[in-house]
């Protein structure tokens, strides 16, 4: 359950109408998501173990974003189609492109080798203090968020044809967030329906 948040901030291009007129299929791409601990949570887990935490995480909030698209386009007729997250992750996995290396590809390479029109991307960063370290190393080994004082999220969505930055949902919570994927997409989702761009209601 999300405690506080804020109002969220939406960006949405001038030119979004007209530029994203013939898009037709959307790729979700992996979360990049950056959790920090406090210096003695560190020392009780590897960073290693935490970048598979973070990896397992953004996959997560990729596949339920997907299904929360899903199951919401008829309710809110949707313009585009999602392509689906096992496809986008084997074109991945095919061009060697890893998780550790998205975010170091430009929108527009990434949407090309995917063959879609644009690509949403999430960025997570979550400041994840807690109590117990034992905790903290039960939630790195079954892949789980944790609880969370502070998490900052952003969806953005690039054109394939330049990256351009065409739409950006930026909200940020408080307090717990809860222990899974789905309570934080929830959360971020929220308000999102009536600000998403290829909305057709």
């Amino acid at each position: 359950m999300i405690i506080t948040s804020c109002a969220p901030r939406v960006y949405k291009a001038n030119d979004f109408d007209s530029k994203t007129a013939s898009h037709k299929t959307v790729a979700i791409l992996p979360a990049e998501v950056d959790i920090t601990l406090r210096p003695n949570e560190m020392k009780k887990i590897t960073t290693e173990q935490l970048r598979k935490s973070e990896e397992k995480t953004g996959l997560g909030i990729q596949d339920k974003m997907y299904a929360w698209f899903l199951r919401r386009s008829g309710k809110y007729k949707y313009t585009v189609s999602f392509q689906d997250i096992s496809k986008t992750n084997a074109l991945l996995l095919q061009n060697n492109i890893k998780y550790s290396d998205i975010r170091s590809k430009t929108k527009e390479e990434l949407a090309r080798l995917l063959g879609v029109d644009a690509v949403i991307s999430t960025r997570a960063i979550m400041k994840k203090p807690m109590s117990d370290g034992a905790a903290v190393a039960l939630n790195v080994l079954f892949g789980t968020v944790g609880t969370t004082n502070d998490v900052q999220t952003s969806i953005t969505i690039n054109d394939a044809a330049k990256g351009d930055l065409m739409w950006k949902y930026d909200y940020q919570a408080s307090g717990s967030v809860g222990s899974n994927t789905d309570n934080l997409v929830n959360g971020l989702m929220r308000n999102a329906p009536r600000r998403f761009p290829y909305n057709d209601k």
